[in-house]
Parts: structure tokens; sequence; C-alpha cells
């Protein structure tokens, strides 16, 4: 079945979409009293609980109707009952927040278009003759990364299952480093470089381009190390229709971040990115509107060829890339499969240096191809990339919603000129409704709330990079994300968190503002709800700012080779001695392993060599470890490899498995109260360890 027949199936989603919207916005515009408009509310909030747990997209479909319905509704309200310009800072004021408020409804809006009816994509099979199968070329860009990060990668491109005559690797080194020279000859890779880095990665894919000559290029970056699999269970989409340029997967990460690390949140919080990789690029698949991600992806070199190769106009080649591709006309495919690993930023600050070069570039891509001009794109693939580029100004919006109820508190300003129980008729439905169906559309790949702690601990430092991107476009240079650094000791990183701080300050000052303005106000309802209101917005907003100060507190990474938790059943072999010892590993990494021994092993042992057979990735791996300590049936090793061939085992075994990543999304669907608890857990105990110096909850 080619893709476009498959998406063509289903366009019953459509339909649902054009009905729904007709009828919402006739709904949402009708005026009735605020009695009524309560009742409504109520009515249309007891709807979204039964449906909330429903299966099927039916349900879901009806959660995102009801939930446009009401915000509809809102923001009727707010445009034609709520504004008054009384003097230029209540006016300024008034019209930030109103922006803000039209900002994330429109994004409310697009993603919900986007996650209305993700393709889900399933694998194609590649012909069974491989004579028909297309030659690869393999682009690993580096640039600064240390040689032990970039060895993974290429060892494990060179293993993965594809004929050997049309797989060819190739080390991208704009560092032009003698070892990794040294490395690419020892290995049999071959190693490109260049005169100048003119255009970053871009410039450095793009020699690459005029260097080889296969029809399909795979790109990794250099710390994403791909399964064997890779290959053999993406092109086949590429074989079976000619007119794909891209098969994008997942990036998937198997260190912590630093919201995973530094709030203690691993296996009970979904990672950040799961949300796009998980649902946003599938949502994107059905319109055709897949996003070149820059690493772990196959692209064609016809496709690449037609677009003059990867788009160098702005720091985020990537999704240009993808976009010109579908510009000319060409279609792109997604496949949810977690084929590869790699570093996550080590820190909040190399956190935020990522997300600056990604919103410079997005929002320049906003500004010189905007996905709603021009020619060569659908209805929806134009909605899917302004969605993508959109989301980067958040920034702006998000700091206008912490300090606009200042604006009362401090200034005496109403931004919003309603009665607080008519904002609450209002506001609290459209809050409720959005909370619910996000929780229900986004399910296992984010948690609520948390949305608003990533965009909080970063907003400060991207604002202006958005502000100068948009005003200027031309501005702003390619920064490489640096990876497997080291972090010696845990620290509060000043740098990093003072906004916030001064912020969180700012917010506990106007709470008190606001308790004492209730007190004094207490015999006249209007303040006293008007000051009340307010102070809960600051409450809300202090709490999103505490727990993203809890990010800046970096927690001591010393490992340079991250374990990573995998049970697998291994054969421990004595020197001289003809037993074999039965175990099952506990996790591994480059530098060791931890295992589970089903009998023990005799005393005095020193250094055995394991050996794992996995029959179905074709891996087979027997390679010397040293023994480092053994407590009952619990045995440490530090591995020993001998050569080339002992590393690559070791690759191969722990990054080489067609399931080595299965378990990335492995996580219950979202319930907004424990994600809740889980947030002020994390801001309770960044309490007891720095501030009060004590042992955090457990």
């Amino acid at each position: 079945m080619r893709p476009t027949t498959q998406r063509s199936a289903n366009a019953l989603p459509y339909a649902f979409m054009i009905i729904g919207t007709v009828l919402v916005l006739v709904a949402s515009q009708a005026v009735i009293t605020p009695i009524a408009q309560i009742y409504l509310s109520i009515a249309v909030l007891l709807c979204a609980i039964a449906l909330r747990n429903r299966p099927g997209h039916m349900a879901g479909l009806l959660m995102i109707g009801l939930s446009t319905f009401v915000s509809l509704r809102y923001i009727f309200w707010r445009l034609t009952n709520t504004l008054a310009f009384e003097n230029w800072l209540q006016t300024t004021l008034t019209l930030m927040l109103l922006f803000a408020e039209l900002y994330s409804w429109i994004i409310l809006f697009l993603g919900y278009m986007q996650l209305a009816w993700p393709l889900n994509r399933k694998e194609f099979p590649l012909p069974p003759d491989d004579s028909l199968w297309p030659s690869v070329d393999v682009f690993i860009p580096t640039y600064n990364e240390d040689l032990s990060v970039v060895r993974n990668t290429v060892l494990a491109a060179m293993a993965m299952d594809w004929p050997a005559s049309k797989l060819h690797v190739h080390v991208l080194d704009d560092g032009r480093r003698p070892e990794f020279q040294a490395f690419a000859r020892d290995v049999g890779v071959s190693y490109i470089t260049r005169p100048n880095n003119a255009h970053a990665k871009a410039g450095n894919l793009n020699h690459a381009l005029t260097r080889t000559n296969a029809e399909l290029v795979a790109v990794f970056d250099c710390d994403h190390v791909p399964v064997k699999s890779f290959l053999t269970r993406t092109i086949g989409w590429m074989v079976q229709n000619p007119r794909i340029s891209l098969v994008q997967t997942p990036q998937h990460f198997y260190s912590l971040d630093p919201f995973q690390r530094n709030l203690d949140t691993y296996g009970r919080i979904p990672p950040e990115s799961n949300l796009f990789y998980g649902l946003v690029q599938p949502g994107n698949d059905f319109w055709n509107a897949t996003l070149f991600c820059g690493s772990c992806a196959v692209l064609r070199r016809s496709a690449l060829d037609s677009i003059n190769g990867f788009a160098v106009e702005t720091v985020t080649e990537d999704a240009h890339t993808s976009l010109k591709m579908q510009r000319k006309g060409w279609e792109s495919a997604y496949l949810r499969e977690t084929l590869a690993g790699g570093l996550a930023t080590e820190s909040l600050a190399l956190h935020v240096g990522q997300r600056i070069r990604w919103a410079r570039g997005m929002v320049q891509i906003f500004r010189i191809d905007n996905p709603l001009l021009g020619r060569g794109l659908s209805l929806g693939q134009r909605l899917c990339y302004l969605s993508a580029m959109l989301h980067f100004f958040f920034p702006i919006p998000r700091l206008i919603f912490l300090i606009s109820p200042l604006a009362f508190l401090f200034l005496g300003q109403n931004v919003i000129f309603a009665t607080p129980v008519a904002v609450m008729t209002y506001a609290i439905p459209h809050l409720v409704q959005s909370l619910m169906t996000q929780s229900r559309m986004q399910g296992r790949w984010r948690y609520s709330i948390w949305n608003y702690v990533y965009e909080t601990s970063i907003a400060i430092f991207l604002a202006p990079v958005v502000l100068i991107a948009f005003f200027a476009p031309s501005r702003g240079t390619f920064n490489v994300t640096a990876k497997g650094g080291l972090i010696s000791q845990n620290y509060l990183d000043t740098r990093m968190v003072r906004p916030n701080v001064i912020m969180c300050f700012v917010l506990i000052l106007a709470a008190f503002v606001g308790v004492g303005g209730m007190i004094i106000h207490h015999a006249n309802a209007a303040l006293f709800q008007t000051y009340g209101m307010n102070l809960m917005w600051v409450s809300a907003n202090l709490l999103i700012v505490l727990a993203a100060i809890t990010v800046g507190y970096e927690r001591k990474q010393i490992r340079r080779a991250p374990r990573i938790p995998a049970q697998l059943a291994v054969t421990v072999l004595a020197p001289g001695q003809p037993q074999r010892y039965e175990a099952r590993t506990l996790d591994l990494s480059k530098g060791g392993l931890s295992l589970q021994m089903l009998q023990p092993l005799p005393p005095g042992l020193e250094t055995v060599n394991v050996e794992y057979v996995n029959n179905a990735d074709k891996i087979t791996a027997n390679v010397p470890a040293h023994i480092i300590n053994q407590q009952d049936n619990i045995v440490r090793l530090e591995w020993r490899s001998r050569n080339i061939r002992d590393e690559t085992d070791i690759v191969e075994m722990i990054f080489g498995r067609s399931d080595a990543w299965s378990h990335w999304s492995d996580y219950s669907n979202d319930k907004p109260l424990h994600s809740l608890n889980l947030l002020a857990r994390g801001i309770v105990n960044f309490m007891f360890v720095v501030v009060l110096r004590r042992r955090p909850l457990q």
C-alpha cells in the first residue's frame, strides 16, 4: 500500500474537522446569561469526564471538539466583553496579555489538529532479493566531540545489517583532527574533511554529498548509535515508494537530561522529547509533513539534489530541508520505532544552548520561508510546519503570563475588565477542558503541567533570541551542542537560575500584597475577589518558577559511559575451566557491566570472558572482563577489550539489539493530580537538599 493511499483511506478526520469546526464556530459565539454559561460549562465538563477514559479515535475527537468549543467561547468573550483602554500603561499591559492568550489558543488549536489522528505507520518489508536493495551512504558529522563518543556510532554503523558492498560509512570531520583520521583508517571507514566550515553542519553534509554517490543517505549525529536493524526496518518504505524523500525515526536519549536528573524523575515522568517523537511526528505523518530532525533518518539523494542539498539559509538545516523537499512534491514518512540511542544534554546550560539554536532556526524559517506562503504545500502541511515554528515563540507569552497578575497587585491596573466571577465562569472551563483534553491526547507521552516547567526554565534566555531572529533573521550562527561531559559535584548553577530566583522573590512579594489586599478589602466583595483571583494566579506561577529553579541544581554526573539497564542472558567463562556459568545482566556500559549470577563463581577468579549470543540480531560477543567485586550473586566487571573486534562486540551488545530502546514509551497514561504531586515532591526535595541541607524525601 502506498503512503498516499494509506493517508487517503483515513479521510474520516478531514470530514470531522470540517463539520466540527463549522458547528463549534457557530455555537461558540452564542450570547447567553452568566447562569446559563455556568450550566453549559458544567454540562460540557461532565461530557468530557464521561469521554476521557473511553477508547478509540471518536472519543478523542469529541473531546477536542468540546475543548475547542469552550476555548472559543472564552476567546470570543475576551474580545467582546473584557477590553477597555484607560491609559497607555494599562493599554500596553492589556494588549500584552491578549496577545499571549491568542497565541496560546492558536497553539492549542494547531496541536489538536496534529494530534487528532496520528498515522502510526508500521514497517514495510524489503524485497527478499537483496540485489534490489539500494546503496546507502552513512554520514556521521562531527566537529568538536570527543573521539570516545564518536567511536560507538561509527562501529555500530559499520555493523548494521546491510549488504557490505552497498553500505558506505563516512566520518565527516569538520574539526580536521589527526586522531579521527587515524581511527577511520584503522576501522576501515571513509574520512571526509573540507578546507573550511562554511554553513556548519549543513555545509559539512553538502560537501560529503559531492564526494559520495549512493542512492540513499543515512544521517546520524555522532553520539546517536544505531541498532543493527536500522536500515532494514526503515528503507522498505523508500524501496516501495520512490516518491518518499525522508524516513525519520525518533531520537532517543539513553542518558538523563537535566530535568530527569535534577528533578529526580527518571522512570516516573516521560522525557521532554517523548511528546514530539511519540505523538507529534506521527500526527505530522498523517498530513505528509514529517520533519527531518537532523539525525536517525534516511534521505533520498535525488530529493536532496532537487533542492540543491541540505538547506543552508538557517541554523536549523534539518526542518528547513524537509520543508524544501515537500515544497517540491516529495513525500515523507515517520516510523515510531526507536532505532538509535544518543546522549542528552548534561546540564541546564547546555540544554538552553541547544534550544537557543532551535528557536533561532525555526523563527528564521518562519521569516524567510514561511509555510503559509509560497507554492507546493497542502493545507495540512502548512499548518503542521506553522505549528512547529510558532511553538518556538513560547518564551514571550510565557513571560507575559508570569508577570500579568503583577499589573493589578503592584500597579493597580486592570488588564481584564470583568468581574472575577465572570472571569472564572469563562476562564476555568477553558483551562480545565484544555487540561483534560491534552491529558487524554498526550497520554503516556507528556504529563500535565510539566510543559510549563520546561518552558519557564528557559524562557528568559530564549526570548531575546526569538525577537532578534524575528526582526533580523540573518543574524546568529550555528552552535554545536556539547555531549559526553561530566559534572564533578552537585552545585546550583546560579547563572542559569538567577532570572527565575528574582522572579520567585517578586512573586512571593506579590503574594503578600494579595493576602494584604484581601484582608484590607474584605468588606468590598469586588476588590476582595479581584485580589483573591490574582493571588491564585501568582501562586500557580510561583509553583512553576520554583520547579524551574530546581532544574538548575546540577546533580553529580561522573560516569563518562552511562549505565544502561538491560536484562540479557549471558554466559561467564573462566579461563582454563570447562564449566560455563549462566548469568543475567543488570546493567551495561561501555566501561563494564553488572551481573546476577544464577550460580556462584569459584573464588579467586580475576578475569573471565562474557559471552552473549543473539541470533535474531546476528550478534555474537565474547569479550574478556575483569572482576571488580562480587557480593553474594551480584558481580561487577570491567571490560578488557583487546582490539576493535572486542570493542565492536561490546557496542553491538549494548546498542545494537533491536529491542535496546523498546522501553522508551513504558509510561502509564497521564493523571494530572499525580503529575502535580511529582512536581511538588521535586520542589520539596530541592528545599531539603539545597536550602535546609537535609536528606531528600524518599
